[in-house]
């Protein structure tokens, strides 16, 4: 199978800065950028089926062509003709081999070229959809929020152990390289104790159709805020307690969310609008450090990171920027699949759920119920 090998993130990815590095080595926990995130190009090759041809699916369907080893050859839709004008909107998405199209999920999970199915409907949809695939064998990467809660999780995980099959939500940002440098530092040492972390992602949103609807899971938390609630759960872990406040829309969803959580020692922010935009940064304070995302803490993008005390303590800029995004959790799944594993040590299944018992909790207090839970 022909891949693309033009784009190498090994290129394009500057050195973390020295004083970093030696931070964390200094922490007993030496970094390897090449070590620590994995070429996609290098990963090996899978055929990917998208489930869904909305516009989450057009941004995988761009970015795993173009900077991965993967590539697509099945879309389904309700609408053979929907599927289809998605393949002829992206021609690259096959890398010069036919991709199908399908008017029928059933028919595409059916599908013997397809190695795994990228699941990319509304969230309201996203269990029934992951089990369907799952019952055909295949393995499943389930666009965020994984499920409306964590109950249908479970589900999904469930049937994913019996059948031996592999399942991971498509938590893109986990895997990206800002994310992983940032994790380290954290998780090192290199920034003392944490005291304090944020994160914001507010997008104005209200005109798209599927946000505003109760009974497709809408509202800003399952888009938007996942993003933050992941984004302090992969640094600090499930808080020991959480208050939240927002509001709601007339139809019920909600419009925005700020999400206070406690850990021993420190505190978290976690916050998410669908009704204004922001910077949509985060920020991870330590004792001996911190490191700040000025815009876009979800997407590649430039990190700024003060190690060490002190007044005149420099400001190290790493310029985690890089085009796409995607393509390093489909290389993940791919490497998975690979090994034989059901899930990623990344993001695994407990990450998931504890995301979303988390998310659970705060609807909770918000007063927001799907129809059906």
């Amino acid at each position: 199978m022909a891949q693309n090998n033009s784009f190498r993130t090994r290129d394009q990815l500057p050195a973390v800065p020295a004083p970093v590095l030696q931070a964390l080595a200094d922490a007993g926990a030496p970094f390897d950028l090449a070590a620590a995130v994995p070429e996609p190009q290098d990963a090996p090759a899978l055929c990917w089926g998208i489930l869904g041809a909305g516009g989450i699916a057009s941004t995988f369907a761009t970015d795993v062509p173009a900077f991965s080893s993967g590539r697509i050859v099945a879309v389904g839709s309700r609408d053979r003709a929907r599927a289809q004008a998605f393949i002829d909107a992206h021609p690259d998405a096959g890398k010069g081999q036919p991709v199908h199209a399908h008017g029928s999920y059933e028919a595409l999970v059916d599908d013997p070229d397809v190695d795994a199915v990228y699941v990319a409907t509304p969230h309201n949809f996203h269990c029934e959809q992951a089990l369907l695939a799952l019952t055909a064998g295949k393995p499943v990467l389930v666009e965020k929020s994984f499920a409306r809660n964590a109950a249908e999780a479970r589900r999904v995980f469930d049937a994913a152990r019996a059948a031996g099959l592999f399942a991971m939500e498509a938590m893109w940002t986990r895997f990206l390289p800002g994310q992983v440098l940032a994790r380290a530092l954290a998780g090192s040492g290199a920034l003392g104790e944490l005291r304090y972390v944020r994160a914001e992602h507010f997008q104005s949103l209200e005109h798209v159709q599927r946000l505003v609807r109760l009974d497709l899971a809408g509202g800003a938390l399952l888009d938007l805020g996942v993003y933050s609630v992941s984004f302090v759960h992969s640094l600090l872990g499930v808080p020991s307690a959480l208050t939240a406040v927002g509001r709601l829309s007339s139809g019920g969803v909600d419009l925005d969310e700020t999400i206070a959580m406690e850990y021993p020692g420190a505190v978290a922010v976690a916050a998410s609008s669908m009704a204004a935009a922001s910077d949509t940064g985060a920020e991870v304070v330590g004792t001996r450090g911190r490191l700040v995302v000025q815009k876009r803490f979800y997407r590649p993008t430039p990190l700024q990171i003060v190690v060490g005390e002190g007044p005149g303590v420099p400001r190290y800029e790493w310029d985690a920027s890089l085009p796409g995004g995607f393509q390093f959790q489909a290389a993940e799944v791919a490497r998975c699949l690979a090994a034989g594993r059901t899930e990623s040590e990344t993001m695994p299944w407990s990450e998931t759920l504890a995301v979303l018992e988390t998310m659970d909790e705060v609807r909770g207090r918000l007063g927001v119920i799907y129809p059906g839970e």
